[in-house]
């Protein structure tokens, strides 16, 4: 259930393959915002990378399989993997498994805040309440196995990843990603919502070379300003407010030792 609308996909389950941390970082509470946020020196104004080989990445979610394909390639599948993750038939003809997704997010997410009392769960200004939220950075490479099915589609496993992380972000600020590795070359294409992935691990085996599943920042060339919201928005100018003055600053100390070291050099200089 998300927003109202009932999911007509099994229950996922998630096997946690590592453990959340928020890193370095320096904890705020701001009044003006009401939200706090685990802060780091990163840019949320990088240049998104481009998909690389799209046209020639293949359309796994075109191959149509038959009833009898799909139960020789679950066989098969089954026979490759050294794991108990193995893919099972339903009687309907679908079939569950698990995907193994890698979560490369370079902003922060925002989640619930550690409950609180009643009293303070929520807080006023100007006769709007507003919730308490804290941010922070996933720990880079994080990767966790969902358990779904064959008909669960790329939105909804964003979600189930959201909300296996409390995340409380719009779902629309992340997409999901096909990689693969062919001839020294990496490729990546963006899932639409509507396609399988768990389709799209049985057509190309267990291999993660092969295809592997990457969720990422929803990039489309440019900031989507308008997904993010007004406290989310002054905090990234605060962050860039720290990081242009500890740029300046550095700046500022190399020329003062390089000043240093010239009149250090000009005083002991001997004419002639």
């Amino acid at each position: 259930m998300r927003d109202g609308v009932e999911v007509s996909t099994p229950s996922f389950e998630m096997t946690w393959g590592s453990t959340t941390s928020s890193g370095y970082c320096s904890q705020e509470d701001s009044d003006s915002e009401f939200e706090q946020y685990f802060t780091a020196r990163t840019s949320f104004f990088r240049k998104p990378r481009k998909d690389i080989g799209k046209d020639e990445q293949k359309d796994r979610e075109k191959q149509e399989l038959s009833p009898s394909e799909i139960e020789q390639k679950v066989r098969e599948y089954n026979a490759q993997i050294n794991s108990n993750l193995f893919m099972a038939m339903n009687k309907d003809g679908s079939y569950t498994g698990f995907i193994k997704v890698q979560l490369k997010l370079v902003r922060p997410v925002s989640v619930p805040p550690p409950p609180r009392k009643a009293s303070s769960a929520l807080l006023v200004r100007k006769g709007t309440a507003v919730k308490r939220r804290t941010s922070f950075y996933l720990p880079k490479d994080t990767a966790k196995h969902l358990h779904i099915s064959s008909q669960t589609k790329a939105h909804e496993v964003i979600e189930a990843l959201l909300n296996k992380f409390t995340v409380v972000d719009n779902p629309r600020k992340f997409a999901l990603f096909e990689r693969s590795e062919r001839e020294d070359q990496v490729y990546l294409r963006k899932l639409s919502d509507e396609e399988r992935p768990l389709h799209l691990r049985l057509c190309a085996g267990p291999s993660e070379k092969v295809l592997s599943l990457v969720l990422k920042e929803n990039e489309t060339g440019d900031v989507n300003w308008d997904a993010f919201s007004m406290p989310e928005l002054h905090n990234f100018l605060r962050i860039l407010k720290r990081e242009e003055e500890e740029h300046v600053k550095q700046l500022v100390e190399r020329y003062t030792r390089t000043r240093i070291k010239m009149q250090e050099a000009l005083t002991s200089h001997t004419p002639g």
